[in-house]
């Protein structure tokens, strides 16, 4: 039984997040601030962190940081915020997923299923990929141009990463989300544009990556 722990400032939504996961099969431990959240999370072993961002003490953003300095367990952030910037900062600290409130519980469930299932299968996965000036370090989450590291955040390098293992093949806007959120995203899909605008200017001249205007994004395998 898969263990979660629920990190929740707000009794009543605690609640009901604590009685529907645990219905649904799930061993549940409850916080209600950051540092009962690191306090818990030190002393037993999780396979995945429900937190809420607007918590007392530390917020949910400062314990997620923390968490990755340790841990790659799995992190779905819940938050009200709902704008873009807050988004790309919860993905950025490598959280796996950010939800907006109020959301629906069984497409909770879900996710968290998702989520689990990923992360139980991503042991499997080849350490590296190669390609041309390339070197993707699978488990270090490194990219290497020529050798030299470069600094990909999180989502640059699943981008990268899932245009390389589809050399040749282009990938639209949703299908690039539906690869590293493995549901239905309901944010804006132009998210991918920003990343990989970032992305580009990062490789400079290790660029491989083809727009097909109108379409999506694909790395030619014959380039």
């Amino acid at each position: 039984m898969s263990k979660i722990l629920i990190v929740e400032d707000d009794l009543s939504i605690q609640a009901l997040l604590h009685d529907f996961i645990q219905n649904a099969g799930y061993d549940v431990v409850l916080a209600s601030d950051g540092v009962e959240a690191l306090t818990k999370y030190s002393e037993q072993t999780f396979d995945l962190v429900l937190l809420d961002i607007m918590l007392p003490k530390i917020d949910g953003y400062g314990v997620c940081e923390v968490i990755r300095q340790k841990s790659d367990v799995p992190i779905i952030m819940l938050t009200a915020l709902d704008g873009e910037q807050n988004q790309i900062r919860g993905l950025d600290l490598q959280a796996d997923d950010y939800i907006i409130k109020p959301f629906s519980m069984p497409v909770l469930i879900r996710k968290i299923s998702a989520v689990l299932r990923r992360s139980s299968t991503s042991e499997h996965a080849p350490q590296t990929i190669n390609y041309k000036k390339l070197t993707l370090d699978l488990d270090g989450y490194k990219v290497y141009v020529s050798g030299e590291s470069i600094d990909l955040t999180p989502r640059e390098f699943e981008i990268l990463r899932e245009l390389l293992t589809h050399k040749g093949k282009i990938l639209t806007r949703k299908n690039l989300l539906q690869m590293l959120w493995k549901y239905e995203f309901f944010g804006d899909e132009r998210i991918i544009d920003t990343h990989i605008k970032n992305l580009r200017k990062k490789l400079n001249s290790a660029d491989y990556i083809e727009t097909i205007r109108g379409v999506g994004y694909r790395i030619d395998k014959e380039n």
